[in-house]
């Protein structure tokens, strides 16, 4: 009997919907049977035979409320976990049930491997989604999983473990013939002059175990390689317990460009188009759009087609992504995320599907549906607590005001609402807004329009800097690169007119048409101001930082 989610609308009922009312599915992307057992090898699939009834989500904020939507839509129980700082937080309500595991602190909460595994074999889990960030692309989590008896809903430990590791991925993309940066997979000094002296300068050194910019350095001369190799395994031991590094060519100006794969257990693997990530603050995306304007339909069928090479080569299943830069003709891999990303909505929007309903549909070892042709384009941008003018210094603070956008073609995944508090213990990451429109004109317009209509009183936040960069000509013009933000945007200031906007709404909410905060949360957010001659609230003791963006 062919495994099934707990829900009514079965694959096989999606499929017959599909073909009467999408019957053009040309673009579908999968391993023939002949591949299978071709050059690739013949992958070891183990089918999945169990029905997901409960599925305990391993995260936190947008993310965690993102599955819990999918999984009710789908007739799946959800079970929350949540830390001492986040038990008003909107994913402990919306869930089912919900557990508390923790301490605010990550490494005693959200990281705690031991404390979620209990939690979940105590609410009666049948399945743990990790979502992006904290335990979702540690082997150790998806091994502890397996062995409680509990499916989870991501690639194998072991296809994990290879790819999270960037010189075995490396090795693996060289196997499956994909393009790499040339470089040496060591951080030996001798075999780094040897690689120096025969690339050139600058090179990059990167850490082997890890990301994010952690355990990196742009060499630019031998003078500075061995002090730079010495650094970079210092960070890269510290951040991740492995101090390995390597070496690549120093690629100035790439664009990063991915393609986002799904595979299932049957051993059939497809991709659902690229997405351009070029836009980055240290080396963090912030603003990610599908298709990637100007990429040529040549280059993306030849990136299709090495990313879906990787996949077969690693024996891919679930949901990730593969990551390249592009740099003028050529395109090099760089890393495959094994995991959901944060900016899967826009795939999402173009190809008429949800991506955490076809993860837990594959967990479930149900076939991948077919894959509908894409539409229009989509634009994410990630609104995060952080101060722009200020090299994008942390913000913390709690929601007294929140007006969100909408309209056609908008989506806003957040899990902010009055009263929430953004702390310093978690990521910065806010709200997700995201616009879709027939072409990249029509969704650019309708973002700076959201972007504008988005309002937070009580946390600085990036929205209006992303309204300028998405704004600019730079962008206008499809001018993408790593170094978008270094080039034309690298001292941005706020606009008068916004800072006038935010005191108008200070005095607002000192009168009450806002609606202040109660004085617990003022008390949490910074010390009460009182008029010595009448008691008054200050505005700028309610407002510990406050953004109003209202600019047409």
């Amino acid at each position: 009997m062919e495994p099934r989610l707990a829900c009514k609308c079965t694959p096989a009922v999606q499929r017959i919907f599909t073909l009467l009312f999408f019957p053009d599915n040309r673009h579908r992307q999968s391993i023939a049977s002949s591949e299978r057992n071709g050059a690739y090898g013949r992958l070891a699939l183990r089918v999945n035979t169990r029905t997901i009834r409960k599925l305990l989500i391993a995260n936190r904020g947008e993310i965690a409320l993102r599955i819990i939507r999918s999984a009710r839509v789908l007739g799946i129980k959800t079970i929350a976990v949540y830390s001492e700082a986040d038990a008003g937080a909107a994913h402990v309500a919306a869930a089912d049930d919900a557990r508390l595991i923790g301490p605010p602190e990550p490494s005693a909460s959200y990281l705690n491997i031991e404390a979620i595994i209990g939690a979940a074999k105590a609410a009666g889990a049948d399945a743990i989604h990790p979502g992006y960030g904290f335990l979702s692309e540690r082997p150790e989590f998806a091994r502890a999983v397996e062995a409680s008896g509990m499916v989870f809903v991501g690639p194998p430990a072991d296809v994990m473990a290879s790819l999270g590791d960037k010189v075995a991925a490396r090795r693996i993309a060289v196997g499956a013939g994909v393009p790499v940066v040339p470089g040496v997979d060591t951080g030996d000094l001798a075999a780094a002059r040897e690689f120096a002296s025969k690339a050139g300068f600058p090179i990059l050194v990167k850490a082997a175990a890890g990301g994010g910019g952690r355990g990196m350095r742009v060499v630019a001369d031998a003078t500075g390689l061995e002090a730079a190799l010495e650094a970079a395994a210092r960070e890269a031991q510290a951040a991740f317990g492995d101090g390995r590094v390597f070496l690549e060519r120093y690629l100035a100006r790439p664009r990063h460009i991915e393609i986002q794969i799904l595979g299932d257990h049957h051993g059939d693997v497809i991709a659902l188009g690229e997405r351009e990530c070029s836009i980055q603050r240290r080396h963090q995306k912030i603003i990610e759009e599908s298709p990637a304007p100007g990429l040529s339909a040549a280059m993306r069928d030849r990136m299709i087609d090495a990313a879906l090479k990787l996949a077969r080569a690693a024996g891919y299943r679930n949901a990730g992504t593969a990551e390249f830069l592009v740099d003028g003709d050529n395109f090099y891999f760089l890393e495959i995320n094994a995991r959901l990303q944060v900016e899967h909505p826009i795939t999402e929007l173009r190809f008429g599907r949800d991506l955490v309903a076809d993860q837990l549909r594959i967990a479930a070892g149900d076939r991948i549906d077919e894959p509908l042709t894409p539409r229009g384009c989509a634009i994410e941008c990630r609104i995060n607590a952080e101060d722009a003018a200020h090299d994008f210094r942390p913000a913390v603070g709690r929601v007294i005001n929140l007006n969100l956008p909408a309209g056609p073609g908008v989506r806003i995944d957040t899990h902010l609402g009055l009263g929430a508090e953004v702390s310093p213990y978690y990521d910065s990451l806010i709200a997700k807004l995201i616009c879709f429109g027939d072409d990249r004109e029509q969704a650019r317009a309708r973002m700076i329009a959201a972007l504008g209509e988005f309002s937070l009183l009580g946390i600085t936040n990036t929205a209006a800097f992303l309204r300028d960069v998405v704004a600019s000509a730079a962008f206008t013009s499809a001018d993408l690169s790593t170094r978008f933000l270094d080039e034309h945007f690298p001292h941005w200031t706020n606009d008068e007119a916004d800072l006038t906007t935010a005191l108008i709404a200070a005095a607002m909410v000192s009168g009450g048409t806002l609606g202040a905060r109660p004085d617990s949360a003022a008390a949490a957010n910074g010390s009460r101001i009182e008029s010595a001659a009448n008691g008054a609230r200050s505005p700028w003791a309610e407002l510990a930082g406050f953004e109003l963006w209202g600019r047409r």
